[in-house]
């Protein structure tokens, strides 16, 4: 995408050196973790609130449920739109829009309104337009960020989103909570104005694609992207691996409690320490992941690292009975789950033609979270059939999988890896390598409750 504003220019010219705190990307990282500040709260109180509000399970589920669907309904139509648009303006507009809707829930929950019909029409609208958000992000991030910073800008951006939401949001959600049901939504569309403030004062230019013409339906632009991400080798290998690891990941989010009460034996406690390992090993991925890159021997090699390791660790953490030792081990899962989630966004990024990233990404998120569900469904079936500790065990197969679908292309020159880190692309000098779907590694642990997170 092309951008003749001078935070762009500013971005680029810091592109020799250390990613600039200020300008382009300054605000949309500040946008990012304002977000995702506000999506922590939100996580934690929506949940809850449908607890209060009914005792049926499903229905409970089903709030849950609603944040994964969209993706699936229209996840490929807000690629093709943000390939239409300017993403800048679709991006503030939408949280705008975003930001009004939580407002009127709030008010709604002050004056004792909300019911569990409101909750799940307000968890499907907002990802709705998160569909949107998402893709329309993916494609601004490299235009405020040169090529070769896109894998650092991506680390910082995720470990910020990480940081925001588990370690402040999270916590601090409880006490906004007791001083006001509505005080958490409340807070939530605050920071939607916020992250539209800093958005809509990014200086950018028209989008990259070229506007649709005769015979160009949004139909045939979907199935351009769809086509492209099929053809190219190096995206097809990291879209199956993703979607497997996300099958098996979904497995352990959806009985992680059962795993750690049931199969370790550990209480509330033991539960904060081992989740707590996680959100620690995952902000550390993000602080290393360029030097765990650079120490590996480039992008492929590290996600078949990060693969075989979160493969391994889920072995132990369903083999051995030791609280602070599992802490350890999902300490290492989620180091080597936001390094792999680094790699993914950036390799998306950069190997997308210029005008298509949108459709690209919004294929390659479309079919990883499609794979959460279902396994959500195969970790409750294996817990029941085979035991507490299945759903870690099964999830530690598929990510082995995952990695050994990495394989075919790190014996070609598509995937061999450069001395930069990154995986040369085979379409041609002029293009350029979102984030893939969240994965729910990166969603959070505090299920019950997409992501958007937003790039990241």
């Amino acid at each position: 995408m092309a951008d003749s504003g001078t935070d762009t220019e500013a971005g680029h010219e810091a592109g020799a050196g250390a990613l600039a705190a200020r300008g382009g990307f300054g605000r949309l990282w500040g946008a990012a973790v304002v977000s995702r500040f506000g999506d922590a709260l939100r996580g934690t109180a929506l949940p809850l609130l449908a607890y209060a509000l009914t005792d049926s399970p499903l229905l409970i589920s089903l709030v849950t449920a609603c944040g994964f669907v969209p993706w699936l309904l229209f996840g490929l139509l807000g690629g093709a739109v943000a390939d239409r648009v300017d993403q800048r303006r679709a991006m503030w507009a939408v949280d705008v829009l975003r930001g009004l809707l939580m407002a009127g829930f709030a008010l709604a929950v002050a004056l004792d309104r909300a019911g569990i019909a409101l909750l799940l029409a307000l968890s499907f609208a907002l990802t709705t337009l998160q569909t949107l958000f998402d893709n329309a992000a993916t494609a601004l991030l490299p235009a405020v960020v040169p090529k070769e910073k896109l894998a650092a800008a991506n680390a910082r951006l995720m470990t910020g989103q990480e940081l925001a939401g588990r370690f402040v949001g999270g916590p601090l959600a409880p006490v906004l909570i007791a001083l006001g049901a509505a005080l958490p939504f409340l807070a939530d569309a605050a920071t939607y104005l916020v992250a539209a403030v800093l958005v809509a004062s990014l200086r950018a230019g028209p989008p990259a694609g070229r506007p649709a013409g005769a015979g160009r339906t949004v139909r045939r632009e979907i199935a351009e992207g769809i086509r492209q991400l099929v053809r190219d080798r190096v995206l097809r290998a990291f879209c199956v691996s993703v979607a497997l690891g996300n099958v098996g990941i979904g497995a352990l989010i959806a009985t992680l409690v059962v795993v750690i009460k049931g199969w370790l034996g550990a209480g509330d406690f033991g539960y904060v320490v081992v989740t707590t390992g996680y959100g620690i090993g995952m902000v550390l991925g993000g602080f290393l992941a360029d030097r765990t890159i650079a120490a590996v021997g480039g992008t492929g090699r590290t996600l078949l690292f990060a693969g075989v390791l979160q493969a391994v660790t889920l072995v132990g953490f369903g083999t051995l009975r030791s609280v602070w030792l599992a802490a350890l081990l999902l300490g290492l899962f989620g180091f080597a789950g936001m390094v792999g989630n680094v790699l993914e966004a950036t390799a998306v990024q950069q190997r997308s033609p210029a005008g298509m990233l949108g459709r690209i990404s919004s294929a390659f998120r479309t079919v990883s979270v499609a794979g959460t569900p279902l396994g959500a469904l195969c970790g409750g079936a294996a817990a029941t059939a085979f035991g507490p500790n299945a759903p870690a065990l099964l999830a530690a197969a598929l990510l082995a999988l995952g990695a050994a679908a990495l394989t075919p292309v790190l014996q070609t020159p598509d995937g061999a890896s450069s001395d930069s880190g990154q995986i040369p692309s085979p379409l041609s000098a002029s293009l350029e390598w979102e984030v893939p779907p969240p994965r729910p590694d990166q969603l959070g642990w505090e299920m019950a409750g997409p992501v958007r997170d937003k790039e990241g």
